[in-house]
């Protein structure tokens, strides 16, 4: 519902990716998100991989929007280290065809030498 009444018409077009309706807060009490006295839930994004296994989240109170732009850059980062099987991992601010790292012992300590922190802030 809110992808068709709100979402879509803000981006233009619908999100490329499945959301769920919780009419009964089933899903927001087993995620810790429902609140009770409102009978609503908190704002949560849970990114959940193939396996079922919740590998990021984040939780918002009603003043504060989300970020969908955010959203989709964390499930492509996860998804590029699902698909190298851990070989490559994302830094803070990575988008898309920006550089990885090789994690490592020898990174510990280290990542700045590998990736400066302004890349995170190119457009």
């Amino acid at each position: 519902m809110w992808n068709d009444h709100e979402l879509s018409k803000m981006i233009g077009k619908d999100i490329p990716f499945p959301m769920l309706a919780d009419q009964n807060g089933n899903i927001g009490k087993l995620y810790g998100i429902y609140d009770e006295d409102s009978g609503t839930e908190t704002r949560g994004r849970f990114i959940i991989d193939p396996d079922g296994i919740v590998q990021g989240f984040e939780v918002l109170t009603p003043p504060v929007g989300r970020n969908v732009s955010e959203s989709i850059r964390q499930i492509k980062a996860f998804q590029l280290v699902r698909a190298t099987k851990g070989a490559e991992v994302t830094p803070s601010g990575w988008k898309p065809g920006k550089k990885t790292l090789k994690p490592g012992t020898d990174l510990v300590g280290n990542v700045w030498k590998e990736w400066k922190v302004s890349e995170a802030f190119e457009d």
